[in-house]
């Protein structure tokens, strides 16, 4: 079983990162459709979900490589900032955040030290800050 997928797959292009997030929004525009009793976006799950299909069993590489690069270059950029995000909200019990006053960058220290003066490692500026 396990040689006959494997030489099915063969020259396919599989999963990726932009597969797998139709896949995903598939599953979330079914279940709000099921829930909501909206046919319009269970159809739009089922057309998702036909997409997601296709792209897995696709021979044209190139061009899935390059719609998923597509995607990417903008899902990046959200999945950091949320990411960094979550991870301040995780840290925040232990440390506190600050912007640098002079390039805006953001800076982690620890709490309960009291007043103490923070040097921006990217431009160097100091200042004083309370934690």
């Amino acid at each position: 079983m396990g040689n006959w997928f494997r030489n099915f797959m063969m020259g396919r292009y599989g999963p990726d990162q932009l597969s797998l997030f139709t896949l995903a929004l598939s599953f979330l525009f079914n279940l709000i459709g099921a829930i909501f009793n909206l046919w319009p976006l269970s159809l739009l799950a089922y057309l998702l979900l036909i997409l997601t299909i296709f792209r897995f069993l696709s021979r044209n590489i190139r061009k899935r490589r390059a719609e998923n690069d597509k995607f990417i270059k903008y899902w990046w950029p959200f999945k950091t900032k949320a990411q960094n995000f979550f991870r301040r909200i995780k840290d925040s019990r232990k440390y506190k955040f600050f912007r640098c006053p002079s390039c805006k960058n953001r800076l982690r220290v620890p709490r309960g030290k009291g007043k103490i003066k923070v040097t921006c490692p990217k431009c160097g500026e100091r200042f004083q800050k309370k934690t």
